[in-house]
């Protein structure tokens, strides 16, 4: 009894201890944001109860959970982010963050986490922590955000503007340098001809169209750009969230961000073409698909 009473006064000092956290004073972020050490202190809190087991205790993605995931957990200590709304290569805000922690990323471990509140924005600057170069100090600023162009389909076009993306995918933004093809070589020649007034030679076409295309990301793994009509998209929920990928890209992972590269007509048209594609997982129609491309002449 007497060691439980001991242990019974020693519990509350335990808890003191613990909630006091490694951080003493302020740190000045990205965008001169002045974050307390008392915030730092709780968003350290939250880290170690949410996401230490994959991200690990120094942010390096070597967690005890993290062992055979695939996509591994973001490594923080590289401070390189994949899917901010913000020109690549350039800093997220802090919205970015709560996108993703409140929502996860489909296809991966990195699932949806109820943190609202103080908690939330605690934890997103405890993780800026772990990548000082990146973000501490009043000289880093924030990326730059666009505007969603405003859509000139809509549900009513949406079958003219799937026909468009067929043809941009494909032609105008040349998506199977990196992803599949979707098409079949004659149709593809066709597209071609209409958009560059010459129709494509069979020598012409690569030989790797119908494959995906492994590319080198800043991550130390290679990254497989998903076939739309099989594999999930991470931050894909709706058409628009595919215009802004298409817009921003994907950081570190080789997709360009597409922004005045090609039309925002465009951008829009290959959005609704890529949720035709999603549409097609485990239907029908995705084997119809395949079967045509692999039996075509």
């Amino acid at each position: 009894m007497k060691n439980l009473k001991n242990l019974v006064y020693l519990f509350p000092l335990v808890l003191i201890g613990c909630s006091k956290g490694d951080f003493r004073e302020s740190k000045t972020f990205a965008g001169g944001k002045i974050v307390s050490a008392s915030t730092l202190n709780l968003g350290q809190a939250t880290y170690t109860e949410y996401c230490v087991s994959c991200h690990g205790v120094k942010g390096d993605g070597q967690g005890t959970s993290a062992k055979g995931m695939y996509p591994p957990p973001r490594n923080f200590t590289q401070g390189i982010y994949k899917f901010a709304n913000v020109v690549s290569g350039e800093l997220p805000h802090d919205e970015d963050f709560a996108r993703i922690i409140k929502h996860g990323l489909n296809g991966t471990p990195m699932l949806p986490w109820d943190i609202t509140g103080e908690k939330l924005d605690a934890v997103i600057q405890y993780i800026k922590t772990f990548a000082p170069q990146t973000w501490e100090g009043s000289d880093k600023v924030l990326g730059t955000k666009f505007e969603l162009p405003a859509d000139p389909f809509g549900d009513v076009y949406r079958h003219q503007a799937i026909e468009k993306g067929r043809k941009a995918y494909h032609i105008t933004a040349a998506c199977t340098q990196c992803h599949r093809g979707y098409e079949v070589k004659e149709d593809i020649s066709k597209f071609n001809q209409e958009i560059n007034k010459v129709p494509l030679k069979p020598e012409e076409f690569a030989e790797d169209l119908y494959t995906l295309k492994l590319q080198d990301g800043d991550y130390n793994y290679k990254v497989v750009p998903p076939d739309f009509t099989f594999h999930p998209l991470r931050s894909i929920t709706d058409v628009p969230s595919i215009v802004q990928r298409l817009m921003y890209g994907v950081n570190g992972s080789g997709m360009p961000g597409w922004k005045d590269v090609v039309s925002d007509e465009d951008l829009w048209a290959i959005a609704y073409y890529v949720q035709y594609l999603r549409e097609m997982k485990d239907t029908p129609a995705r084997y119809e698909l395949i079967n045509k491309i692999e039996n075509q002449k």
